[in-house]
């Protein structure tokens, strides 16, 4: 699955800070756009993974068992 999100850049004195509206707490900061462009996409892949497990753990309190797939998706 391929899921696509508007990646914002904005550049401050220090370099730039980068935020994905759509995902909250994907955030972060680099001194270049390209570092900051490289810091925001594994800042998205950490909160997806993060909101996945939370998904899984509530599924498995609400009905006991885990319906949910281990495989992992490489590209977010």
């Amino acid at each position: 699955m391929k899921i696509e999100f508007t990646a914002i850049f904005q550049k401050v004195p220090e370099g730039y800070i980068a935020f994905v509206e759509e995902l909250p707490g994907a955030n972060t900061q680099g001194e270049t756009l390209e570092e900051a462009r490289a810091n925001l996409y594994e800042a998205i892949q950490m909160v997806l993974e993060a909101n996945r497990e939370l998904a899984e753990d509530r599924y498995t309190q609400i009905f006991g068992l885990s319906r949910f797939a281990t495989r992992r998706v490489a590209s977010y």
